[in-house]
């Protein structure tokens, strides 16, 4: 598993930058990323946001704790996009084995979900993002979406 620091130095090398200039650009204190990346200082709930938001990938991915560097934002505003995919095409359908077969309706996500503690991080995922800014603004999207759909 990567630690928070590693994939600090990670994004920070794969950006090209030195500890001072990353530092600098999100006004961190000069030796902020050294102590990241050394294990010395965690950054702070603000810190973690700015980094993530800076390099442009999740908390979770930020923390070691997902390989998905997709931001929650990207993916669920994603369901609200103001103008429509183009359709495409349906894969061909793949044939099990009768023993393979899940439940008439399951989702791999019903699998996935099975568990308490998967679905109590989902949710305190979910709930984390609802409160940012992004969140707040999705959260109006929809809105706006099914008023208008229901008028």
């Amino acid at each position: 598993m990567v630690t928070m620091a590693q994939r600090i130095e990670e994004l920070r090398t794969q950006a090209g930058l030195g500890r001072g200039p990353a530092s600098a650009a999100l006004g961190f204190p000069k030796n902020a990323f050294e102590k990241f990346e050394t294990g010395r200082q965690t950054p702070t709930k603000e810190q973690q946001e700015k980094l993530a938001d800076y390099f442009g990938v999740s908390l979770l991915y930020l923390r070691g704790e997902s390989n998905d560097r997709t931001r929650q934002g990207d993916w669920m505003s994603g369901a609200y996009e103001e103008e429509p995919e183009e359709p495409r095409p349906a894969p061909a359908p793949v044939k099990k084995r009768r023993s393979e077969s899940a439940p008439e309706g399951a989702t791999m996500l019903d699998a996935l979900f099975a568990g308490r503690q998967a679905r109590e991080q989902l949710r305190s995922v979910v709930e984390e993002f609802l409160t940012t800014p992004e969140g707040q603004e999705l959260i109006a999207k929809a809105v706006r979406r099914e008023l208008t759909r229901h008028k």
